[in-house]
């Protein structure tokens, strides 16, 4: 069974209130700072949005907790994501899987360790849609965990933490500036969205027993939510889906928002996306346009049959800034997700001469 972050717990125990029938005689449920949201304002402080309970960072009842089925690996962080719609309004699933947001939706994400600071988090970033674009907006959570405060030059953060294996681990954790947000999440020029998009989006509760609750929540969320039925991929479960398709999940969030015909990457020739379909294009075989350090002296971004041979796995593990890829939101190897990508590489046909 998947471990669940105490974040993400705490996310749903609140959030669940939401899709319920109100109690008699309870106060009127919270409501996001709409305001604010809709305005060209920066906060100093993250309360001022109104999208967590006074005093700390459990979540108001009236957002919608979601998860990714593979996410993008942020140094072994949990995350906690909630979806702010404005008063009235639905998301709609587009023709491509991608879901497409009202003006005045907030994104919210936040970081933390479970065995740091009691499960609290250490960073939430807002992802807010207004009328000038999507804007991107960081923020560090103050020492007694009771607001958070704008940090558009990023920082950094000395975590300890234990992993669920006992694993321990020193690291400076890097809060991405706001210019570094927007890069990640640039699409031709425009800042968009990266993880929710059918096939991955994960909303929990949702078609078990007794999610009646849940299933209501999403019809007010959104105006076709039929459309985001149907199978997910997860990266790590390897009785869920395909060998394949897992890669290809994994490569898709954690690589594509930059190696994508839109992406900041684009003219590298290398498209990792779940829905790319031309072999070279994904790498295989595919020289890379500029060689150097980068490359580590090998030919190929993936050698078909030799992991080791392969730029794609000499650069994801990795840590050397000039090196490293993904080059923005980790400091460290992601030995999981490398593994998985290192038995695909492997499980393919080696090139014949």
């Amino acid at each position: 069974m998947r471990r669940r972050a105490v974040l993400v717990a705490a996310a749903l125990a609140v959030a669940a209130l939401a899709g319920g029938s109100a109690l008699v005689g309870a106060a009127p449920a919270a409501q996001v700072n709409q305001a604010v949201i809709d305005s060209d304002a920066m906060p100093t402080k993250l309360s001022a949005f109104g999208l967590f309970q006074p005093g700390g960072s459990v979540p108001i009842s009236t957002v919608l907790p979601y998860e990714l089925a593979t996410p993008l690996f942020s140094d072994y962080a949990d995350k906690a994501r909630l979806i702010a719609l404005p008063a009235g309004q639905k998301a709609v699933v587009g023709p491509d899987g991608r879901v497409q947001f009202p003006l005045g939706t907030v994104l919210v994400k936040s970081f933390g360790w479970t065995s740091v600071n009691g499960g609290r988090p250490v960073e939430t970033r807002l992802l807010i849609h207004r009328a000038s674009g999507w804007v991107a907006l960081p923020y560090i959570w103050d020492a007694d965990g009771r607001d958070a405060t704008l940090k558009v030059a990023g920082g950094r953060l000395p975590i300890r933490f234990t992993r669920a294996n006992g694993d321990e681990h020193s690291i400076s954790y890097a809060v991405p500036n706001k210019n570094q947000c927007k890069d990640c999440h640039s699409q031709n020029g425009a800042i968009v969205p990266i993880g929710p998009r059918v096939g991955n989006l994960v909303f929990p509760g949702v078609g078990k027993a007794g999610a009646g609750a849940g299933r209501a929540a999403l019809a007010r969320a959104f105006t076709n939510p039929a459309a985001l039925a149907g199978p997910v991929v997860r990266w790590d479960d390897a009785r869920g889906a395909s060998l394949d398709s897992r890669a290809r999940a994994y490569l898709d969030v954690n690589c594509a928002h930059c190696h994508s015909p839109g992406g900041s990457a684009s003219n590298s020739g290398l498209f990792l996306g779940r829905d790319v379909r031309d072999a070279k294009a994904l790498g295989i075989g595919k020289r890379p346009v500029a060689a150097g350090r980068g490359s580590g002296g090998r030919d190929f971004a993936i050698a078909p049959g030799d992991p080791d041979a392969s730029i794609l796995i000499y650069r994801l593990e990795n840590t050397d800034p000039g090196i490293a890829m993904p080059e923005l939101g980790r400091g460290m190897v992601h030995r999981e997700g490398a593994a998985l990508l290192r038995e695909w590489i492997a499980s393919m046909p080696k090139a014949t001469s």
